[in-house]
């Protein structure tokens, strides 16, 4: 299980773990599974974890007053999930974060994350570089969020993220980008034509 990661790792950083890192990695993170709409965290909570997915789908909103729900992150396989701000600050999350899918997660503790990064530096390179492309991609979706059209926002989301059109449903995807499902269904059918 703990092979993914390995993968990740050597992928975001070009540098293979030694043997020894490989075990410090493998104690610090625990497998976890979540069944379909199975709670990593629930909103209020605090998050005690970050999760790496090995397998699965995940969706990370929030609800607002009426009931409504706004998507706000999907992971899949080799992706990360958590409520960063909750993990690092230890307050109450204001999300919640479940199972769209059966899913395989490995998880690891704020102390156990912070513990590895001294005896890791290869951990420390990658969580770096994740926090760069992680801003990037911020930056661009508040960007799209307030200057393009629904029909663009989709359109970059499809180019970017072709997996998530196949792994959840339309109501979601609408959720994410911020605009109802009725005009994402509308959308989808300029297209066809």
């Amino acid at each position: 299980m703990h092979s993914s990661l390995f993968t990740y790792i050597t992928h975001y950083t070009q540098t293979p773990l030694t043997q020894q890192e490989q075990a410090l990695v493998q104690e610090a993170f625990h497998p976890k599974k979540l069944r379909k709409k199975q709670y990593l965290l629930q909103e209020g909570d605090i998050s005690r974890y970050m999760a790496f997915v090995v397998s699965g789908a995940m969706r990370q909103y929030s609800v607002d007053e009426k009931g409504t729900e706004h998507v706000v992150q999907f992971a899949v396989e080799n992706w990360w999930v958590g409520d960063r701000e909750s993990f690092l600050m230890l307050t109450p999350s204001l999300y919640n974060i479940d199972a769209w899918e059966d899913t395989q997660l490995l998880v690891i503790e704020k102390a156990d994350l912070l513990q590895l990064y001294e005896e890791v530096p290869t951990l420390l390179q990658m969580a770096r570089r994740m926090d760069d492309r992680h801003s990037m991609a911020t930056q661009r979706r508040i960007n799209a969020a307030i200057s393009f059209s629904a029909e663009k926002r989709y359109a970059e989301f499809v180019e970017c993220h072709p997996e998530f059109v196949q792994r959840f449903p339309q109501h979601l995807i609408a959720s994410y980008l911020g605009i109802t499902k009725e005009t994402l269904s509308r959308i989808r059918k300029q297209q066809v034509h």
